[in-house]
């Protein structure tokens, strides 16, 4: 990719506190345009990786970059990157509308443009009416549309968010998304932002920088997080997968719960990946390209689906989605599941 497609660029950049590595050396490029999401468990480095980015952590060594010039020892106020706190961080005391032109007042630019600048932020984020509102007298998702104002009325190249969907509840959560990417598609820019919600992760980033214990462990499009893991990790922290011990040994497969396939690799142990979506329950004479069976343990009711638990041979647990509309399977049932060799992957263990 050419450098002029690069918006941030990251060269070994990490952190340490003490004897603590929270983020080991990354190398990172974020295109321009791009929404990104850096995910992972609590304590991977994720925040402190975004945090260095902002500005506000100074990193144990490495570079940032943004637009090809070296940002690393400016400070928050001196880079063309906002953030959006998780914690809003509305000043109290000013309505809406003065608090997303507190940082154009700062900068002394002329009253006039602050006023039509502050004006379309707040129509890019569907507050127009809300201006002179306090922030206690906006609900959680008012106050963040107001934070998200506050930053894009800056107009920066890069905008950073920190879980800025954690405190809401799930319909407002499923509303601001919605929002985030309109919004993103609206302004056409670079967007940075962490969260350890894989759904979340799914629906907003174009591409997700899966995080552990501070590394990057896979990076890519969502499709490619979720349909081809390429470490354990990643398979069993995005979504629901089963996962199945076996080993490879020349040329040939055989897992724990008694599957032989044909698979070409290192020889080695595995594990073979499959989400619970693509398995299909299997009538007495029906065939699949793979195939499993164990007795039904447990039963979910799920809305849409029905998730049934089946406890194999191996005393590894399979997980299997069916339609709600299928018959009812009852505990204790022997059930035959299959599924295609497309829908599978096989992961070093």
């Amino acid at each position: 990719m050419a450098a002029a497609d690069i918006a941030v660029r990251l060269r070994g950049l990490t952190r340490s506190f003490g004897a603590v590595t929270a983020v080991h050396p990354i190398d990172l490029d974020i295109p321009r345009g791009d929404f990104l999401a850096i995910l992972g468990p609590s304590g991977c480095g994720k925040t402190t990786l975004l945090r260095m980015m902002g500005g506000f952590i100074e990193p144990s060594g490495g570079c940032i970059e943004v637009n090809d010039a070296d940002i690393t020892h400016l400070g928050p106020e001196h880079r063309p990157i906002n953030m959006v706190f998780q914690g809003y961080g509305l000043f109290p005391h000013m309505n809406a509308r003065q608090n997303v032109g507190y940082g154009l007042r700062l900068k002394r630019i002329e009253r006039a443009a602050i006023a039509k600048r502050v004006s379309e932020a707040m129509a890019l984020v569907r507050l127009e009416g809300y201006e002179d509102h306090m922030p206690a007298q906006l609900s959680g998702g008012q106050q963040q549309r107001v934070a998200l104002a506050r930053a894009l009325v800056m107009e920066p190249q890069v905008l950073l968010l920190d879980e800025p969907l954690a405190a809401l509840d799930l319909k407002l959560r499923q509303a601001m998304q919605e929002e985030l990417r309109r919004i993103h598609r609206a302004i056409g820019g670079t967007f940075v932002f962490v969260t350890h919600d894989q759904g979340e992760a799914l629906a907003l980033a174009n591409r997700i920088a899966v995080m552990k214990d501070g590394r990057i462990e896979q990076l890519g499009a969502p499709e490619d997080i979720y349909l081809r893991p390429q470490t354990h990790f990643v398979a069993s922290f995005i979504g629901e997968a089963n996962l199945l011990k076996g080993r490879r040994s020349g040329g040939m497969i055989e897992t724990a719960c008694g599957l032989t396939l044909a698979d070409t690799g290192p020889d080695g142990e595995i594990a073979l990946v499959v989400r619970p979506e693509s398995l299909r329950r299997l009538a007495p004479a029906e065939r699949a390209e793979i195939e499993a069976g164990g007795r039904v343990e447990e039963i979910v009711f799920l809305g849409a689906h029905v998730r049934y638990v089946l406890a194999l041979s191996s005393g590894e647990r399979l997980r299997v989605q069916d339609p709600v509309e299928q018959p009812r399977a009852a505990l204790g049932d022997v059930m035959r599941v299959g599924w295609s060799r497309a829908a599978q992957r096989i992961i070093a263990a």
